[in-house]
């Protein structure tokens, strides 16, 4: 069976439901069921129409969470005409929802999964994305967590590793711009440092604050993609930089490193510069090995080949880079900046017109085209 068929006609059969009368949401969350569906029987019985089998598939589960939901809402108004005895909670349950979602019974990364859908609000493909997985295969992932925990209790907290990276998840996802969750997220991480006195706490929240305290400056007009390098750094927080290296200071003195605080520390780096030229590149390269021991994430050796390229030059970067995928998100830009760092700017300008075509992003596509077209009228020059 062709997957990638499948990831091509799920927008198609997403719109089709929403125009028969369903919300977006709702028709993701059926599609992803039809799309479980057909990948356990197609093998074996492949319809003649694919796109119309899903349509159909798709609507019926559409219609039975319709229909299951108008239920669970009769459910609720009888509770609110004649409410149980005894007081009734007045406080915010989202944080206690994200430790409920991350039920022991579950894998992490199926936890961290169907809180980022259930709870954070973002899509499949969203979430797909930020693990670096096909969309087809989050959307099975996600519905096998549903079916895991249907029928359970929930009652049981998952453990605090797997709600901070749901956290972690839900800002970056809200700090890209795509929806609007980074001061949620930041509420949320407030409220959990209130209660432990755990240093990954403590530098997450910095972590978000630090990166919060620029976001005034990431983008402009239009809502045109601002790289660090050409933000107007007097429009950064000072307040919110001070907080977040505070913070930092405080749970470094733990002396319990972990990967939030590294990145952290980091980002007060950037924070701390008067400009790119004057930012502690050597140090920052030194943090990057600091984090890749305890994480060694393909994205933090992207991240660390850039530092490199501005530490050591852009050569040490473009032979830091060699190492990786070039299927990474990013590779391509990253070796456009490099290159052009190092003076190849044919080989620049047509690596970032490369990159602007596999952006996921409208504002990360429109400034790589920009990039492109600027090297260019270099050249011509």
């Amino acid at each position: 069976m062709n997957e990638s068929l499948l990831r091509e006609l799920v927008p198609a059969v997403i719109g089709v439901l929403v125009r028969r009368g369903a919300d977006f949401a709702a028709a993701e969350d059926a599609v992803q069921e039809a799309l479980i569906r057909a990948l356990e029987t197609w093998p074996d019985d492949p319809p003649r129409d694919a796109k119309a089998w899903l349509i159909a598939a798709a609507w019926r589960k559409f219609l039975d969470a319709a229909r299951a939901e108008t239920s669970r809402r009769g459910r609720e108004f009888a509770m609110e005409v004649e409410p149980p005895a005894g007081p009734l909670p007045a406080t915010d349950d989202t944080l206690w929802l994200y430790f409920l979602c991350a039920h022991p019974s579950l894998s992490p990364g199926s936890a961290v999964a169907l809180t980022l859908r259930a709870v954070g609000g973002l899509t499949t493909r969203q979430i797909a994305t930020a693990y670096l997985v096909p969309e087809a295969t989050m959307a099975q992932r996600i519905s096998r967590a549903k079916r895991r925990i249907t029928g359970l209790t929930l009652d049981r907290p998952g453990d605090l590793t797997t709600v901070l990276r749901v956290l972690y998840l839900v800002f970056n996802e809200g700090y890209s711009g795509d929806i609007d969750l980074a001061a949620e997220s930041i509420r949320l991480t407030r409220q959990l440092a209130a209660s432990t006195d755990e240093p990954e706490v403590a530098g997450l929240l910095a972590l978000m604050l630090l990166h919060h305290a620029r976001r005034a400056s990431r983008t402009g007009p239009g809502g045109r993609l601002v790289p660090l390098a050409a933000q107007d750094r007097s429009h950064w927080d000072t307040g919110l930089i001070a907080e977040g290296v505070g913070m930092l200071q405080t749970a470094l003195a733990r002396d319990r490193l972990g990967e939030y605080q590294a990145q952290a520390a980091i980002a007060a780096l950037h924070a701390d510069a008067p400009s790119t030229a004057e930012t502690d590149w050597v140090q920052i390269v030194e943090w990057y090995d600091e984090l890749l021991l305890l994480t060694d994430s393909p994205v933090v050796r992207l991240n660390r080949a850039v530092a490199v390229g501005e530490a050591d030059g852009p050569r040490a970067g473009l032979a830091a880079l060699a190492a990786l995928d070039p299927e990474l998100p990013r590779h391509t830009a990253v070796r456009a900046y490099l290159h052009e760092r190092a003076g190849n700017l044919e080989q620049a300008a047509t690596l970032y017109a490369e990159a602007s075509r596999a952006a996921t992003t409208v504002p990360e596509r429109d400034h790589l085209t920009r990039e492109a077209a600027r090297i260019r009228q270099l050249l011509r020059s």
